[in-house]
Formats: C-alpha cells, structure tokens, sequence
C-alpha cells in the first residue's frame, strides 16, 4: 500500500485524487483489500460489486467525492441490474430495474459503489442480525452488535473499509449503529433528502436516506449534494448556504438545550447511556451554553404505541405489495417469524385505527415546534443501553412457535388482544426509546460519539433540533470534534 487509506476520509481521499496525488484505480483496490480482509470477521458486505466499479467510467475529479469507495444498504437503494432482498430469503431473486433516486444523485457526487451492507429483514430491528445472511458484527467487539438497521454500514465504516456508507433511518437506523459503532449519524429532516422515483414516502415519512460517516465534514458535503426530489411526498425547509461551510463557522453562544436521561416509555435506562449524557451536559456548561432538565412536551407511551402501529400496517402493506409481484400467498416459512407476526398484526388494524395514530405525529410535531421556541436542542442517550451481544435480543424458541402456531390459523387479532404484542413492543423499544420521536416528527437529529463504556463500546448521545435546522446540529458536532471528547473510531481494533 503506497498511502495510508484509512488516514482520509472521503472528502480527503477525494482531495488526493484531485490533486493526482493517488490513482483512482488504486484508492478502489485498497476498499477492496480492507472488505476482503476484514468481512470474513464482521459480514458487513453481503453484495459485491468491484467489477462494476472498477470499469465505470472515470473521466471528471472535480466533484465533491469523485472515485471515493461507498457501499449502499441493501434496502431502499436499489441499483439497477443488482440485489435487492432487503435482507430477506423471500426476495432472494429480486433484481433492480432502476436506480433509486437516491442512488442516482450520490452517484452524481462522483462515488463508487462497491457493493452492498447487511440489514436485518425489511429493515425492521435495532440489530443486524438476518436469518438469511446471519449477523453483523461490532469492530469494536465482534461478540456485539453494530446495531441496526444500517449496522452492516455502520460495521464497514468503522473498520475502516470505507470512508462512508449509504443508511437509512425510520425509528433510529443511522443514529442506533452511528451510537454502537463509534460513528457520526445524522437524521435529517424529512423531505431533505430523496426518496423516488417509486414512492412518494417511506414509513408514512418516518424514514430518510443519507450516510454514516466518520467525519461531520463528509455527512455535511453530503447533504450539501441533495436536490429537490419531484416524487418527495415531502419538502424540508431550505437552508441558506452550504452545509459544509456552515460547519466552519463558530457555534453561536448561548444555547438553550434541555436534556433528559428518563425513558419517555419508562423502561430502565442503562448507567453507561446516562453518564454520556451528565458528561455532555457538563461540557456543554463549560463552554457557557444554558443547559436544563426537561423532558420533551411529548406523551411517550402514544408515540410508542402508533410508531408500532404504523409498523404493523407498513409490514402488512409490504407483504401484500410482494404477494402480488411473485403471484403467490406468501407463508410463515417464507419470512422470519418476527415478520410475519407485524405482518399478521398489520391485517387486524382498521382504518379508523390507523389515522387515530398518525394524529398523533402531527400533535407530536407540533408540541415539538413549540417547545424549540424555547430551547435550540433536545438532549439525550442516543439509545438506553450500550451494544447488545449478538442473539441476545432473538425472538425465544417458545415465542417462534407461539408466533407461527397462532399464525398459521390466523388469529392475529387474538394475538393483539393476549398481552404478547405489547411485550414485543416493549422488548423492542426498551433498548432504543429515544430515537423514534424525531421520525414521528420529521426533525434532524444526530448521534455524536462521546463516551466509551467501562468495556470499550462506544455510547453516543442524541441530539434533537427544529424541523429545518440541521445547520446547528452539524455546527455543534463539528465542535465537539474538535475536542478530545470525539471517541477516535480507529481505536477500535478492527480498523
């Protein structure tokens, strides 16, 4: 290797390319040595694509990440002519015939795709852990979990495979690995990013693209590089300027920033999750900013509750739309019992149900609205607990089969009424509560990677803003970069 890849990140690798200084060629070989090196261990790339990058075209270096490695996450980012199982032996076959939106302006940034991330089914956990494909694992600790549902992109980054990774978020999926895998994540707000040309909105809006990255500056150029989307069901407020030189402006003093570390559902909170929080709240203070104990004017419990009913009617919806395509009735057999459990639930709820729930992502966004009239951010744990062990969150064998048992006779309503979806619900969201308000409400928020626990996992902390204002989370997370309290992913010992 005649220059050290993992040294940049992928505007400085860009930069060296530029300026002649490295070899396209050479920058695509080096992600290719570190993916087949380190993948074995932490099986965070489940499709490759290093011909197909290797032979494009490479004609322009002027634009912003012109012949930097990315890899997309296998679900939403179809490429045409390649994969798209959502991380599913259901759609094992499944070939794009076009590309995403999304995928058609990062390519735009000059990138090259060198393959695809792991998911868990339809993207539906906090963890990575597909049947089909098996689990990620963490860099840090390969007996942990990067977290989900971009935690095969998470696991790649902070290995130092590549530079940035495609990601998406519909109840924490950027801000959960970025948290477990010492990473940068930021949600932004919805309708900021693409989302066609096939759909007009994912998750009823709860789910957007963007990237994990190391660095804010590469998230920040990133963002800079979205156009106005026509199929966006959604349009965020614009912001004046470039995100990129927003970042190298001075954070603006005092701000006014309430912080919790009480789960809005009640569930215990893990000490780790809390002491990120005081040691944020601490550096915070010390550079002048107001900082108060406030919960946020929410009711936690209901947006618990229509976040999970929104998942049973997409998870329905989904299997429905699929059942159609191969023109057959899908069976338990085909999908993971989890699945197929939010998919049976999703045929029990009613229409009237279902507006009822999603009133209250618009109450929630509006109290939102009025609480940052008087605070600049909301603070908390990115999520309760640190990165779980990989099969530690797995469905028991006793729930398998009560689920396929109660399933294939169709008494899903029976299920709903039993007690055991509101366990689900609870043992799904009990580790990660504090990410899925920002999705309900369509704000940015970003996980910064402050705190290291007492065995070496990284611990992010979450911070919200108003709808529109990812300038200010960028700002402040390009400050806290700057200090030693930025945990430094290449310590971790897979990079």
């Amino acid at each position: 290797m005649s220059f050290h890849y993992k040294h940049y990140d992928a505007i400085g690798l860009a930069q060296l390319i530029k300026e002649k200084e490295i070899k396209r060629e050479e920058v695509i070989e080096t992600a290719i040595q570190e993916i087949e090196k380190k993948n074995p261990k932490l099986n965070a790339v489940i499709h490759r694509m290093y011909e197909r990058a290797l032979k494009e075209d490479f004609t322009e270096s002027h634009k912003v990440f012109s012949g930097v490695p990315i890899l997309t996450k296998n679900i939403l980012q179809e490429i045409k002519g390649e994969p798209i199982t959502n991380g599913s032996r259901l759609l094992n076959q499944t070939i794009s015939t076009f590309d995403s939106e999304f995928i058609k302006q990062i390519k735009e940034t000059g990138v090259s795709i060198l393959g695809q991330t792991n998911v868990p089914e339809f993207a539906l956990m906090g963890i990575t852990e597909p049947e089909f494909y098996g689990p990620s694992k963490n860099p840090w600790n390969t007996e942990y979990s990067p977290g989900g549902s971009s935690g095969g992109s998470a696991a790649a980054v902070a290995a130092g495979m590549v530079p940035i990774a495609g990601a998406n978020d519909g109840g924490g999926s950027i801000r959960i690995p970025a948290s477990f895998c010492g990473l940068f994540g930021l949600k932004p707000t919805r309708g900021r990013t693409p989302i066609g040309p096939t759909r007009g909105r994912v998750w009823q809006g709860a789910s957007v693209d963007h990237i994990l990255s190391r660095t804010v500056r590469d998230s920040a150029a990133m963002l800079d590089q979205y156009r106005f989307d026509r199929a966006n069901a959604f349009f965020a407020p614009p912001m004046k300027g470039s995100y990129i030189e927003k970042i190298k402006t001075p954070l603006r003093k005092p701000l006014h920033i309430a912080y919790t570390t009480s789960s809005p559902i009640y569930t215990s909170v893990h000490p780790e999750c809390i002491k990120a929080v005081e040691k944020t709240v601490s550096i915070l203070e010390s550079e002048g900013h107001h900082v108060v104990e406030k919960e946020a004017p929410v009711n936690g419990m209901k947006i618990a509750s229509s976040y999970m009913m929104m998942y049973f009617a997409e998870m329905g919806a989904a299997l429905t739309t699929i059942e159609e395509k191969i023109g057959r009735k899908i069976k338990i057999k085909d999908v993971e019992s989890t699945t197929w459990l939010l998919g049976l639930l999703g045929k029990t709820i009613s229409a009237e149900d279902f507006v009822l729930s999603m009133n209250e992502w618009d109450k929630a966004a509006y109290q939102m609205e009025l609480f940052h009239d008087e605070f600049d951010l909301y603070l908390t744990p990115t999520t309760a607990n640190p990165p779980s062990k990989i099969g530690e969150l797995e469905p028991t064998a006793f729930e398998k089969m009560l689920i396929r048992s109660v399933g294939s006779i169709g008494l899903g309503g029976l299920l709903k009424k039993s007690g055991f979806v509101d366990k689900l619900a609870i043992n799904s969201l009990q580790r990660t509560p504090f990410t899925q308000l920002a999705n309900i409400t369509g704000q940015p928020a970003i996980s910064v990677p402050l705190h290291l626990t007492d065995h070496e996992l990284p611990c992010g902390v979450q911070f919200i803003a108003r709808r529109g204002c990812e300038d200010i989370l960028l700002q402040l997370a390009a400050f806290f970069e700057k200090t030693n309290h930025w945990i430094d992913v290449k310590q971790n010992p897979m990079y």
